[in-house]
């Protein structure tokens, strides 16, 4: 077999998925949806540093995923830096203020009793980073010209699942913060005119005591539909 072939004059290289007896398949696809059925949204975190590589490997991790015409439109933003942190964390608690005070209707918020949330976001400086993750609708060429990227939406969405199973992954916990509007994060990072913020995730240890809602999760017979 060659290495590679031809497709419209762009080289396209051999691929070889690994593959696994059925008995060997369905334990590693049980094992796995038992160590994920363990992630949870966390707020609760502990300032316990972690080593920088840990952060690298989760975001390379996450930059695997598929995108539009492989344009991979998306900007991790990782912070460390108690000062940006801080302000952060003050945006991001008066736009919570707001949403909570006018911008939520009744619905919502009796939606959002059982999570017992709030507007005060305290671990957006306790955890040891923060992780924002911006989109890119278009990108600039060398010569400033301006090329559109495809299905930015959903290939950050992708991404961002990817990114929350390797934080789960490595032992640490996280939670996915979207106040809103989140432009603010644009101005406090000075990102360039063609990124969007998309999600806010801090990332660390769990405090020694963590605690989170008593929840369940919907059954396989009311997410799964076989035809």
């Amino acid at each position: 077999m060659e290495d590679y072939i031809l497709v419209e004059g762009f080289k396209h290289i051999r691929h070889q998925q690994q593959s696994f007896l059925e008995e060997e398949m369905i334990e590693r696809t049980k094992s796995l949806y038992n160590w994920m059925d363990k992630r949870r949204s966390v707020r609760h975190f502990s300032n316990k540093d972690i080593p920088i590589e840990v952060i690298e490997n989760i975001i390379k991790t996450a930059s695997t995923a598929p995108s539009g015409a492989h344009k991979q439109p998306w900007t991790f933003c990782v912070i460390k830096s108690a000062n940006i942190k801080k302000k952060i964390r003050e945006a991001a608690e008066e736009e919570e203020r707001q949403s909570y005070e006018s911008r939520m209707n009744d619905v919502w918020l009796k939606d959002l009793k059982p999570l017992g949330t709030n507007p005060d976001k305290a671990f957006l400086e306790i955890a040891p980073y923060l992780i924002v993750v911006f989109k890119k609708p278009f990108e600039y060429d060398e010569s400033g010209e301006k090329h559109q990227n495809y299905y930015v939406n959903e290939s950050v969405g992708l991404a961002c699942g990817f990114l929350i199973s390797a934080i789960h992954h490595a032992g640490l916990v996280t939670l996915t913060h979207t106040p809103s509007p989140m432009r603010f994060l644009e101005k406090i990072l000075k990102r360039p005119d063609n990124e969007r913020a998309f999600l806010l995730l801090p990332v660390g240890y769990e405090a020694e005591k963590a605690y989170v809602p008593d929840l369940k999760r919907k059954s396989l017979e009311k997410v799964m539909q076989i035809y």
